[in-house]
């Protein structure tokens, strides 16, 4: 539902509170004027886009999870869950409830609860307040972003992680692969592969922790390791008594020479990555906004790094460029260049732009990792 079929079911009091934030005169008993009134007001463009502005970060995380997310409705206990995760630094009995923040969204007429018996309980942004609050929010973003001409050099892997998914699929159908007591590759095997591959890694050296990004993160380099979990999810290989070999579903891609759907390898990523990085599909969303020109690394980390959290001991920085630009590279969906005089500079591909808009995954829906101790 849109705004204002949303106010013609609030009640008189909401609708009080909600007048009362944007200073709108009318009569507080009658709930027309109220409604009249609240619409009017909200819709002027710079009224809503000063309320944006004036959000602290934390809102402006809280929001960001709510605008790409297509459900119609949220429980209370999820949107707990997604201001505290907006909270990045917390300090020890400073009085802070992520409650209040639901109310002061309530206040602003953005969050509504349902109006049936079977929604009374659950939450809802108005339709056409999404779109808006997107446009907002985006045009704040852009104005971060230093904008550049072609670079001189760039890389661009279209579709090349699908030629190498099967190309992996064909080693592991020729060549019998030992794999050790904890299910790895050992050298050899592994130099074989990565040889055969289109894109050229090095092994993984001796680091003080790697793991979030998946179940072979530890011991693969960052490229292989995500291309080995596909194939292992998607039951196309197996593991069986330190032998890894094709499942019939992997012998049935090679004998057919049949690639993978980009569609899906994307899907899969977001998967797998976002237990690590919650609100990556959001980011990999305003990535495709923000770079359908050149534009330079440093500007869309000033624009997107307050809005990832870090993990662990990847920091923000280093999760936006290495975990997010590095894998949209390796996955097709940006191109990166080097600028003679800008540095480091990001372009959206034409198939990017369509794969991201094309793919919508459900925040539950993610692959769980085994836990690590550290």
């Amino acid at each position: 539902m849109n705004l204002a079929d949303m106010l013609s079911y609030a009640d008189i009091h909401d609708l009080g509170r909600i007048a009362t934030t944007y200073n709108c005169e009318c009569n507080g008993h009658s709930k027309n004027e109220l409604i009249q009134s609240i619409l009017s007001t909200i819709t002027r463009r710079e009224v809503f886009e000063q309320h944006v502005v004036e959000l602290s970060i934390e809102d402006v995380r809280f929001l960001n999870s709510l605008i790409f997310d297509k459900r119609g409705s949220f429980s209370l206990e999820e949107l707990v869950a997604r201001v505290q995760q907006s909270r990045f630094v917390k300090e020890e009995d400073d009085g802070w409830n992520p409650r209040d923040m639901i109310t002061r969204f309530k206040q602003r007429g953005w969050l509504f609860n349902g109006y049936s018996r079977d929604t009374r309980y659950l939450f809802q942004v108005p339709a056409d307040l999404k779109k808006r609050f997107g446009d907002a929010l985006g045009k704040q973003l852009q104005q971060h972003l230093d904008i550049s001409d072609e670079p001189g050099v760039y890389r661009d892997e279209q579709k090349l992680i699908i030629e190498d998914i099967y190309h992996f699929l064909h080693f592991v159908g020729q060549q019998e692969t030992v794999l050790t007591a904890e299910n790895y590759m050992y050298k050899r095997y592994l130099l074989q592969v990565l040889d055969r591959l289109s894109v050229k890694e090095d092994l993984v050296g001796k680091t003080a922790w790697r793991f979030g990004y998946g179940r072979m993160f530890k011991e693969y380099p960052n490229r292989f390791s995500f291309i080995y979990d596909y194939c292992y999810f998607e039951d196309l290989i197996t593991e069986h008594n330190q032998v890894l070999a094709l499942s019939e579903k992997g012998r049935e891609r090679v004998a057919n020479s049949q690639k993978e759907d980009l569609l899906q390898v994307y899907r899969f990523w977001l998967r797998l990555y976002k237990g690590a990085i919650p609100n990556l599909q959001s980011i990999a969303q305003w990535l495709e906004r923000l770079t359908k020109t050149w534009a330079t690394v440093d500007s869309v980390k000033t624009a997107l790094v307050p809005l990832i959290r870090p993990f662990y001991y990847d920091n923000p920085d280093s999760i936006l460029e290495q975990r997010i630009l590095q894998m949209m590279m390796h996955l097709g969906l940006i191109r990166i260049g080097q600028h003679e005089e800008k540095g480091t500079v990001i372009q959206l591909t034409k198939i990017g732009g369509r794969i991201i808009q094309g793919i919508n995954v459900p925040e539950e829906d993610l692959i769980v990792l085994p836990f690590v101790k550290l």
